[in-house]
């Protein structure tokens, strides 16, 4: 028989002051379905367990994150490119409303905390001296926002709540202040809870913590509680959403999607627990919910990525890896009191190492990319053959040759989302694995343990595992605590050299960063290991004998058992005249190291007058970054009937501790028409720097870019030498480009020189959201010859076509005067999208182009501006129309309607005036698909 609830609250709170252990909080919630209310009456046992006297307690208040468009998950979701929230009309968000906050039946002042909405501050009525507690009573309500801005909240007659009350903040010689990130990483202290949670009768409530229900039709209360908690998620929904498994610890779940029977998933289940179990310890508590969203925020990447149509793992190991990344994440999150915001790496580093080992085990031969690895066609590609724990090193690499990685030790926040959601988990992962090996096993596997047994119900921080570890070996391990995990240096060593004589071998090993590291040396026989060798302190060079044995290719780092920034040297052959042969492949692939990979696949273009453009592409350039690139196109056009094609030669340098991103140098041309059986040739030598963005956060960059361009142009037979046939062009440019979701500014300045002319030129372009969804962009052009020697207006300004004489832009038909080639617009120069007989200047120019959404895609738009020639008076020209913006810069189209020429529509043949934008270009589609993510 349940206790009134009278002597509850009483044992609860007598308890509390007893026993000045866990922080205790008493709730009285009901839920008003209908309006998304949930009405709290909240009573908290604070206890002071520091040294500090405290006037003032902190509250995490996340639910009040979703309150307006200003708050820090707003803002952080608009990094992210969504903005869903910043946009949601009231009725979606969610707050809270504080009723009343008192202490002892006296009310307190409260306040929100500056800069953190979502932080409750309450003053107390007097000091709390150390080791002292304090009884704070809060009424208030909860407003559930739609789950629509980080999974949690309410959809379809559900209820998903996760951090849906209030919960003292955690002071640690200072108030930790965190604000809602959707992150999912609250930092509180182990608390006990009773909650008393009152549903419209009807509704099922599950939870991982002890429950009995009563039942008082139309209401049914659940009575829950829990001691030494740091998280309480609630489901409530109409129908039952999630399955019990009988498991120790019992497992709740709704994690499904795959026809399996129970009985199936129950065996996988236990298998999971035990394997836990005998890494970690027992899960201390009797219930264990595994909820869907947590694998949805972080899921097994790679894997929900592959095409189902190919049923590409099967459904029980499909099943099996989310359910075991899902529950090993929830498993430590409920025991590690850790602040996962400022050192998050040992979790991280614990979950995918054991995610890793889980693999080994129990799937060694399963591939990243499953069933379709086997698929002719596919099966022959250095990805398909890719185990699936080879995805780490991997997707390490490719961030790494990009210099996207960040310090394990980086505060989550300032990480970005692929450093945040992947690499770093990755690396971190790979570096417990390391440890394991050269430590020869054992080791680690114990010192995680032993951390987790000794962190149950404790405050702890990574440095706990740091001594642990560094007490059970007496090798150094300097190198993994001080560089491995708090710098981004890479480790890359090679083969330098090898030397043979009658009963041995000589090889010189180099470092060639500037971390030293333990290195893994590896003889090989036909692909088997021979023996393998751990060689420590190579700081420069280090000189090493073996004596001659069964192995034919010595190799470093041969299992991937570290990260390392280059593969691609580690080995040589010790027999054969070619250490590594050259072989092809077709379309883009993962690197092989022991091979100097040609990659071709098929380019398809189009112009008006080579027709369709095809010819395979030979490139060097595999997935991930390198330094020497080479790109070859000869191509056929179905129109022209001539080769045509183009090629380029690039030299790029990626530095670390600079402000430069990176430096490129190299040389590009190409050979197509510029007009019915007329063609040209350009060739650009050119050198360009790009400057670091502020962080991997920011969005954007700036970049100098230097280059000579020349053209030769074929011409009609019997005429004379043109100006614009033969030019050459110096061309300076400097780009900048900030495109932030609400406020996107971009600007060029560039300056070009010629033997006939130099001019300047500034472009200026601002795109906004408003408050009201809606958008607006403007655009100024300026632009003036310093000296203009020319005879025609091939090199003026031009309103409404630019003549594109350095051939940088993807005209359809660039030298058409009409026709719908004609009508596609290049946003440049003038930017007009009506078209003028004498839209030339050769003097200057000066141009605004703006445009303002007013329903969805549609926009209006209108152009206006001043241009001048020599010998005339400055000439002032507008026009205004609508805009169908379906893509920005994409794809769009523009239809005249008031401009100097008149009403257009009114007007002879007013389909040919309508103008449109086409970018078919697929590295540019790229760019957009992915914004937001690195």
């Amino acid at each position: 028989m349940l206790l009134p609830k009278f002597f509850c609250c009483l044992f609860f709170f007598i308890g509390s002051i007893c026993y000045a252990q866990n922080n205790k909080i008493h709730i009285d919630a009901y839920l008003d379905f209908s309006n998304r209310e949930i009405h709290i009456n909240q009573k908290t046992v604070f206890y002071n367990h520091s040294n500090a006297t405290l006037d003032t307690l902190y509250f995490n208040n996340w639910p009040a994150a979703f309150k307006n468009r200003h708050t820090p998950l707003s803002k952080r979701l608009m990094e992210d490119y969504k903005k869903i929230l910043y946009f949601a009309k009231a009725h979606k968000r969610g707050d809270t409303k504080i009723k009343a906050v008192s202490c002892n039946e006296k009310s307190l002042q409260y306040f929100n905390k500056k800069n953190h909405p979502d932080i409750l501050g309450i003053i107390l009525p007097g000091d709390l001296q150390p080791k002292d507690s304090v009884v704070i009573t809060t009424n208030y309500l909860v407003k559930v926002p739609l789950d629509d801005f980080t999974g949690y909240g309410f959809k379809d007659d559900t209820y998903n709540l996760r951090y849906w009350l209030l919960t003292p903040a955690v002071y640690n010689e200072e108030w930790v202040f965190m604000s809602n990130l959707n992150m999912d990483d609250l930092y509180t202290d182990f608390t006990d809870y009773e909650i008393n949670f009152t549903l419209p009768d009807g509704l099922h409530l599950t939870s991982d913590l002890n429950h009995i229900t009563e039942v008082k039709p139309p209401l049914k209360t659940h009575h829950l509680s829990g001691e030494n908690r740091l998280d309480i998620p609630l489901h409530i929904s109409i129908s039952k959403k999630f399955e019990s498994f009988d498991t120790s610890p019992e497992i709740i779940t709704n994690l499904d999607g795959i026809e399996m029977q129970n009985s199936l998933k129950t065996d996988i289940l236990n298998r999971e627990l035990a394997f836990l179990k005998e890494h970690l310890g027992p899960y201390p508590f009797k219930k264990l919910m595994v909820n869907e969203t947590t694998y949805l925020k972080n899921p097994i990447y790679g894997l929900n990525q592959l095409p189902k149509l190919f049923n590409p793992f099967g459904g029980t190991f499909e099943w099996d890896i989310k359910m075991f990344k899902a529950l090993t994440r929830t498993y430590l999150e409920n025991t590690f009191h850790i602040n996962l915001r400022t050192d998050a790496w040992i979790i991280d580093g614990i979950q995918t190492y054991l995610i890793i080992k889980y693999v080994e085990k129990f799937y060694p031969e399963k591939t990243a990319i499953g069933n379709i690895s086997k698929i002719w066609g596919i099966r022959n590609f250095q990805i398909a053959k890719l185990k699936f724990n080879d995805k780490y090193p991997f997707v390490y690499q490719f961030a790494a040759r990009k210099n996207y990685d960040q310090a394990l030790t980086t505060q989550a926040d300032s990480l970005s989302n692929f450093n945040r959601k992947i690499v770093n988990k990755y690396k971190a992962g790979m570096g417990l694995q390391y440890l394991d090996e050269f430590l020869n096993g054992q080791i680690v596997g114990s010192s995680i343990k032993e951390f987790y047994q000794k962190s149950i119900f404790n405050s702890t921080k990574s440095v706990d595992f740091q001594n642990i570890i560094t007490k059970k070996t007496n090798k150094d391990l300097t190198w993994f605590f001080r560089d491995y995990i708090n710098t981004k240096k890479k480790i890359d060593y090679t083969i330098k050299k090898l030397e043979k004589t009658d009963d041995s071998i000589k090889i010189t090993i180099k470092n060639k960063r500037n971390i030293t590291t333990p290195v893994a040396l590896y003889g090989i026989k036909d692909k088997e290991i021979v023996f393998r060798k751990w060689l420590i302190n190579i700081d420069s060079t280090k000189a090493i004998t073996l004596p001659k044995d069964n192995f034919n290719r010595l190799s470093l780092n041969y299992e991937y058992l570290y990260p390392e920034l280059n593969l691609r040297d580690n080995w040589k052959n010790i027999k054969g005249l070619f250490n590594r042969p050259i072989q092809f492949r077709f379309f883009k692939d993962v690197e092989n190291p022991y091979y100097n990979q040609v990659f071709y696949n098929l380019f398809v273009s189009y112009n008006l007058y080579d027709g369709i453009i095809v010819g395979p592409s030979l490139y060097n350039e595999a997935i991930f970054k390198k330094k020497w690139l080479y790109k070859i196109i000869p191509t056929y056009g179905t129109n022209s009937k001539k080769i045509t094609g183009a090629a380029s030669f690039v030299y790029q340098h990626i530095p670390e501790a600079t402000s430069v991103y990176r430096y490129k140098i190299g040389i590009s041309g190409s050979n197509f028409h510029y007009d019915k059986d007329l063609s040209y040739y350009r060739l650009s030598p050119f050198a360009s720097v790009e400057f670091k963005r502020k962080s991997l956060r920011d969005v954007g960059g700036s970049a100098l870019i230097a280059r000579y361009i020349m053209v030769n142009k074929e011409r009609l037979p019997n005429t004379a030498v043109r100006e614009q046939d033969k030019y050459n062009v110096l061309n300076l440019k400097y780009g900048y480009a900030e495109p932030n979701l609400i406020n996107d500014l971009r600007y060029t300045v560039d300056f070009q020189l010629s033997n006939k002319f130099g001019k300047i030129a500034t472009n200026i372009q601002f795109r906004k959201l408003t408050d009201s969804n809606h958008q607006l962009d403007f655009r100024l052009f300026l632009g003036s010859f310093i000296y203009n020697n020319t005879t025609s207006d091939f090199f003026s300004f031009s309103l409404d076509r630019p003549s594109d004489y350095m051939f940088d832009y993807e005209y359809l038909g660039r030298s058409e005067t009409s026709g719908f080639s004609r009508q596609q617009v290049i946003i440049a120069e003038g930017g007009f999208k009506s078209m003028f007989d004498n839209p030339f200047a050769n003097r200057w120019m000066a141009t605004a182009n703006a445009s303002f959404s007013i329903w969805r895609w549609i926009e209006l738009y209108t152009d206006a501006g001043f241009y001048k020639n020599y010998g005339t008076t400055a000439r002032f020209r507008y026009d205004s129309g609508v805009r169908l913006n379906f893509i920005h810069n994409f794809l769009e189209l523009y239809f005249p309607l008031q401009s100097s020429l008149g009403f257009e529509p009114t007007q002879e043949s007013y389909a040919s005036k309508i103008r449109f934008v086409i970018t078919l270009d697929p590295e540019k589609l790229l760019g957009l698909i992915r914004r937001g993510f690195f």
